[in-house]
């Protein structure tokens, strides 16, 4: 079986395992298994496409391009890069596990919540792999859907509230950023009479300054509200909060990594004139991020919004990362996704374990949890640790690496006048501390301390819970204390977004 075979049916397998999901839709724990297989069957394929796959050769792999709708330029086009492939393992990765982790948290038309995950995990997994802006766009919109019904169905008491926030956010921007691909389209057919949605033609479009500022004003829009960006971050905590277990796991596991994911593979390398107008804002943006994100998780009483705030400043350093426009930061960011992915995936899972338990998520409500589930303490702090980026786990990778790269690329500015990135990243390092600080708060206070009456006894964690718990945590220092692979697999497309973004798109007769 060829490699671009393999691919589409990692692709197209969710929605495959939709016909047999509702053949057995009357049965809960059917649909559960059959979710399971489904999602199992896609990761062993994705890890093989990862095993197979050649970081040093800089070309679309595994590709398959087929004309779609051949009068607008539009093509059924996918396939492996350096920036995707590691996402496309993670998504993979995460699925089952979902499924499993979160296997008792939904009762209520268990069928049709397995179908919505499929979709999703289909919509997710097509964003990734698209290398054509049309098709990019339809999976990009075709998320929002069964996240919406899975938020507006299965969520807490103000579910429609956050639900209509999520959705009227996300779709704000996506106006935005289809106003600017239509010109961008445009533009190209101009200069080149030919209408194309390809990314690699795209990149050749070349535009005055101003053009570009308002193009790429568009696209900001729509990936830092999914990032989520300070200020365009209030739907995430709602969203979070009214999502049940499994939409919260995958809504920080991957889907706020489209919003990264798509400032370096098309933001940026498609306006880099104007990227490094924006960078100072972005990069300001980005660390206001961090430290505001660090803060507010430090004063939540909610325990799921201590995690959700935790997420928009670890993914503040992601941007920071890749606007150092150095290769140990974009690397870095690349990594601190996959890490923030499975760390962030693991604590809505444990979160999610004594929330079946205990029905509350209010942080005052527990205490004591180390003396009753003694290996729900031992993953916590696991993951606590992961997530503060001790060494030896994934989050110390991602972040080592961004502010390495952070300080290289600030350093030469200051030599020449520049001050700005150096306190920027001086900053940086704050959220360290800063995450350190309210992780311990949440420690302290969760596992720790006189045990809640209301609480007890509380039964630790059951072996299919651990199963889930233990495999992330494999996931962590794996990542942690081998990141040789993964980074391997990155390096050139690194360095290729780093040329793309460093080389002027400005026409000869306009500078």
């Amino acid at each position: 079986m060829s490699d671009a075979l393999l691919l589409n049916l990692v692709l197209w397998l969710p929605v495959a395992g939709l016909l047999p999901l509702a053949l057995v839709r009357g049965n809960a724990t059917t649909s559960r298994l059959v979710t399971t297989g489904v999602m199992l069957l896609q990761f062993v394929m994705a890890l093989w496409l990862y095993r197979q796959f050649d970081g040093s050769d800089l070309a679309l792999q595994a590709a398959t391009n087929i004309p779609w709708i051949a009068d607008w330029g539009v093509a059924y086009h996918v396939g492996l890069d350096g920036l995707n492939i590691l996402l496309v393992l993670l998504t993979a990765f995460l699925g089952p596990l979902v499924v499993v982790g979160a296997w008792r948290s939904i009762e209520k038309d268990v069928a049709l919540f397995h179908a919505m995950l499929l979709l999703l995990q289909f919509a997710m997994m097509g964003a990734l792999v698209a290398q054509d802006l049309f098709l990019f766009y339809v999976f990009w919109e075709a998320m929002l859907i069964p996240m919406f019904f899975m938020i507006g169905i299965w969520g807490g008491a103000r579910r429609s509230y956050a639900t209509m926030k999520f959705v009227l956010y996300t779709a704000f921007g996506s106006i935005l950023m289809l106003g600017a691909i239509i010109y961008l389209v445009w533009a190209l057919q101009q200069q080149g009479g030919v209408a194309s949605f390809a990314f690699a033609d795209l990149l050749r479009v070349a535009l005055p300054v101003e053009v570009q500022v308002w193009l790429l004003a568009a696209f900001v829009l729509s990936f830092a509200i999914k990032v989520p960006m300070v200020p365009l971050h209030t739907w995430l905590p709602d969203a979070h909060v009214e999502a049940p277990t499994p939409g919260s796991v995958i809504l920080a596991g991957v889907l706020l990594k489209m919003g990264t994911y798509g400032f370096i593979k098309l933001g940026f390398p498609l306006f880099p004139d104007a990227t490094r107008l924006f960078t100072p804002w972005l990069m300001t943006l980005s660390v206001v991020s961090i430290v505001y994100g660090a803060c507010l998780a430090l004063v939540q009483q909610d325990i799921k919004k201590i995690i959700a705030y935790s997420s928009i400043s670890h993914l503040g350093y992601v941007m920071l990362g890749l606007l150092s426009l150095d290769l140990a930061g974009i690397q870095g960011a690349i990594v601190q996704m996959v890490s923030h992915g499975i760390v962030a995936a693991g604590l809505f899972l444990l979160v999610g374990v004594v929330y079946e338990r205990c029905h509350t998520r209010e942080l005052s409500a527990y205490g004591g949890l180390a003396r009753q589930m003694p290996m729900y303490a031992l993953f916590f702090v696991l993951f606590m640790l992961a997530s503060v980026g001790l060494p030896t786990t994934s989050g110390f990778t991602g972040e080592f690496l961004v502010l390495l790269g952070a300080f290289n690329a600030a350093w030469p500015q200051h030599l020449d006048g520049n001050n700005l990135p150096l306190w920027l990243a001086m900053a940086a390092v704050s959220g360290v501390v800063l995450g350190a600080l309210y992780m311990l708060r949440f420690a302290l206070t969760f596992l720790f301390g006189a045990p809640k009456a209301p609480h007890q006894p509380l039964a630790d964690v059951t072996p299919r819970e651990m199963s889930v718990l233990g495999v992330l945590v494999v996931a962590v220092f794996l990542l942690g204390l081998f990141p040789d692979g993964a980074l391997r697999k990155t390096e050139l497309a690194a360095r290729r977004y780093q040329e793309q973004v460093m080389t002027s798109r400005v026409p000869a007769d306009a500078r």
